[in-house]
C-alpha cells in the first residue's frame, strides 16, 4: 500500500487544493494506495480522501520565521491509523508523472527527502515531498516541543531541522525527479521576459516552494502582489510603485504564464 499524506490548517489552501492534490495523484501511482489529509476543517473535502484530526502537539508555534513549523505535527509516534513509510505531499505542489518510484528508493525506514535547489553548496532537503516512516522523527518533535522558538531562530526553516537531525540521517530522491519551479522552471532574467517557463524532462512532480504559487503561474504573476504585467508593462513598473524592493529583483520577478501547469494542476 502506497501511502500518501497531506496536512491542511487555517484557510491558505483548503479543499480545493487537497481534492486537486488528490485528483493528481491518483492518475499518477498504481494502486493499491491511500490518500489521508490531517486537517482541521474536512468542509468540502471529496469522498476518496481520507480526513483525519490534526495530530496533536504540545507546542506554541515560533514567529518571525520562514519555515513551516506546523509540519511538525507529522513527526509524532502516531498519524491516525497510518503505519510504515508515508509519502508527505505540500498541497501546492504539482504532480507532472508517475509516483511509484518514490515508494522504490530506499528501505522501508529511511527517511528520503527532495534535495533542496536553493542551497546548492549545503546539504539540504525540502519537505515539500519526502517519505519517512511514522514514528520515526519523534525525536524530532521532542526537540521541537522542548524550545520551540529557539529551535527555530537556529534552523530557520524545518526542513535544514529534519536534515540534520533525522535519526540514521537522510537520504534524497533522484534530483531529475522533482523539480523547483522558481530554480528550474522559471529562465533568469534576462531571457525570463522571452520564453515561457519550462517542464524539465523526467520530473516527476515540480514544487512551488516561496511565493509563487500554481496559480499565479498559470496566469504569470510571481506573487499576490504581482498584478501580472506583459513584459513592457513589467518594465515600466519598474518606476511605479508597483516595483519590487530593489531594481534587480523587479526585473527577475517576472514570469510568463505557463500554460502547462493548468494542464497538470487539475482535480
Amino acid at each position: 500500500m502506497k501511502q500518501i499524506i497531506c496536512i491542511n490548517w487555517g484557510t491558505k489552501y483548503g479543499a480545493t487544493y487537497i481534492n486537486r492534490l488528490y485528483g493528481m495523484v491518483e492518475r499518477n501511482i498504481t494502486p493499491p494506495f491511500s490518500f489521508t489529509c490531517f486537517t482541521d476543517n474536512s468542509d468540502g473535502i471529496r469522498d476518496e480522501v481520507d480526513c483525519e484530526d490534526l495530530p496533536p502537539i504540545n507546542a506554541v508555534m515560533p514567529t518571525n520565521t520562514r519555515g513551516i513549523w506546523p509540519k511538525s505535527r507529522l513527526w509524532g509516534p502516531k498519524l491516525g491509523s497510518l503505519t510504515g513509510p508515508v509519502l508527505f505531499m505540500d498541497l501546492d505542489l504539482v504532480v507532472t508523472g508517475n509516483l511509484d518510484q518514490f515508494f522504490e528508493i530506499g528501505g522501508p525506514e529511511d527517511v528520503v527527502m527532495t534535495r533542496n535547489q536553493s542551497t546548492p553548496f549545503e546539504r539540504l532537503g525540502q519537505t515539500s515531498l519526502f517519505r519517512f516512516p511514522v514514528g520515526k522523527l519523534i525525536s524530532l518533535q521532542q526537540k521541537f516541543e522542548a524550545d520551540p522558538q529557539g529551535v527555530a531562530d537556529e534552523y530557520r526553516f524545518e526542513q535544514r531541522f529534519v536534515t540534520r537531525n533525522a535519526p540514521g540521517g537522510v537520504t534524497f530522491f533522484p534530483s531529475d525527479l522533482v523539480k523547483h519551479y522558481t530554480y528550474n522552471c522559471c529562465y533568469v532574467f534576462p531571457l525570463n521576459y522571452f520564453f515561457t517557463p519550462r517542464l524539465p524532462k523526467n520530473a516527476r512532480a515540480i514544487i512551488f516552494a516561496g511565493a509563487i504559487d500554481p496559480k499565479f503561474a498559470i496566469e504569470g504573476r510571481w506573487s499576490k502582489r504581482d498584478k501580472g504585467h506583459t513584459p513592457i508593462g513589467h518594465l515600466k513598473a519598474l518606476f511605479t510603485k508597483d516595483r519590487f524592493e530593489t531594481p534587480f529583483r523587479h526585473l527577475r520577478h517576472f514570469v510568463k504564464p505557463a500554460p502547462w501547469v493548468a494542464k497538470y494542476w487539475r482535480e
